[in-house]
């Protein structure tokens, strides 16, 4: 009898060990916080009129946005290189409240002026500013491409929300910085166009457009190009990690000009874990091609020792992992030169807005065109259940 209990006790052990790594297991699957995006839905465009004139500064160059969810407003920088005005980005009202966008529902409410450290307004050619990151200290980190030509620093600093006033600057890993050679850092024109910081704004992610001189070749028709994501940490305001990030080969469309160019304008972290969306655009001769894809930096190796992807075995390299999510091309809308995007509010069904916005460069065949999507972001439950049961019902 005493035999007879014991084997029973056993398998209660078993069950009672197996119950507690069940436990384990699912609760370090849900702390992570990770998302995945699903699906995502246009839900509206809005254009805002050309030649737009707020507190005397036109409005154009919308080239980054980010949103502030305890006022409902957003941010767009202005890459103007103060030909138009002085270094700046403006605050936008845009109401999804009923669920999409509608023509007339991007309202621009104020321009701030950028300040160096000194309290003056930066001089022309000084910057080139392109993408803008809110924190949770009203401020916003900019980034700016520099010039390269002129020899002129790229350069991620933290301005006052309320007085533009510049607090802080990131220092620049030398291997992006121009030199008089020509032989290495980064490309004019091509450089520090995204920005963004995770949801526990413990990080800032940046990537260069293109190649660094010394990384490959600039994107070309058929030819993608090898962007570094550089990582910081705004604990300290480190950079600390760089990822190799390998932009589409795009096809020319009847190009008759002449012209292409292609690109990473702007990365979006959806999590603390290296999960971002991502925008792709090129100029293809007629119109735009624009592509969003979902990111991680889930095994993709750590580059920032290595100087020069061409002085290294590049394909033993692990790139960021990416897949499509949309090819903009599809929503048979007459596209712009989109070049920043941002997560919105929660919509009135609970899904998740974002917003995308076009640099018009103050041409008057461009427009300023403001897009909204509808996604919907899987939790890590919905994920894990998905994987143990392949056909539930999405």
């Amino acid at each position: 009898m005493q035999l007879i209990k014991k084997i029973f006790v056993i398998p209660r052990i078993i069950y009672f060990l197996i119950a507690i790594i069940i436990l384990i297991f699912l609760f370090t699957i849900l702390s992570t916080n990770a998302v995945e995006v699903s699906s995502i839905e246009f839900i509206g465009e809005a254009t805002l009129p050309k030649g737009l004139i707020i507190q005397k500064t036109e409005v154009g160059g919308l080239s980054g946005i980010t949103y502030d969810p305890k006022n409902n407003l957003y941010y767009a920088i202005s890459d103007d290189r103060g030909q138009k005005a002085a270094a700046r980005f403006y605050t936008l009202k845009i109401n999804l409240s009923k669920g999409s966008l509608q023509k007339g529902g991007v309202v621009p409410l104020s321009v701030t002026t950028l300040l160096n450290e000194n309290g003056q307004t930066f001089r022309p050619g000084e910057t080139d500013t392109e993408g803008i990151a809110l924190t949770n200290k009203t401020t916003v980190f900019i980034s700016s491409e520099g010039d390269a030509a002129k020899l002129i620093n790229p350069f991620i600093q933290e301005f006052s929300l309320s007085s533009g006033r510049e607090i802080t600057t990131l220092p620049i890993p030398k291997k992006f910085l121009p030199d008089k050679s020509s032989k290495t850092g980064i490309r004019n024109n091509l450089a520090f166009e995204s920005l963004t910081i995770t949801p526990d704004k413990k990080h800032l992610f940046t990537a260069t457009e293109n190649a660094l001189i010394q990384d490959g070749v600039a994107a070309k028709p058929y030819i993608g190009s090898p962007c570094r994501i550089l990582q910081y940490n705004l604990l300290n305001n480190q950079p600390e990690k760089e990822f190799l990030y390998q932009t589409e080969p795009v096809s020319p469309f009847l190009n008759l000009i002449g012209k292409f160019a292609s690109g990473l304008p702007d990365l979006l972290a959806l999590d603390n874990q290296g999960h971002f969306l991502s925008l792709e655009r090129s100029f293809t001769g007629l119109g735009f091609a624009i592509f969003l894809f979902q990111v991680s930096l889930e095994g993709s190796d750590d580059i920032h020792k290595i100087d020069s992807l061409l002085a290294v075995d590049s394909k033993n390299i692990k790139p960021v992992q990416k897949k499509l999510l949309l090819d903009l091309r599809t929503l048979n809308i007459l596209l712009d030169n989109i070049e920043g995007l941002t997560l919105g509010p929660k919509l009135p069904d609970g899904q998740q807005s974002l917003i995308l916005i076009s640099d018009n460069n103050f041409n008057s065949l461009q427009r300023t065109q403001i897009l909204a999507f509808k996604m919907k972001i899987e939790t890590p439950l919905v994920r894990l259940l998905r994987r143990l049961i392949p056909n539930l019902n999405r």
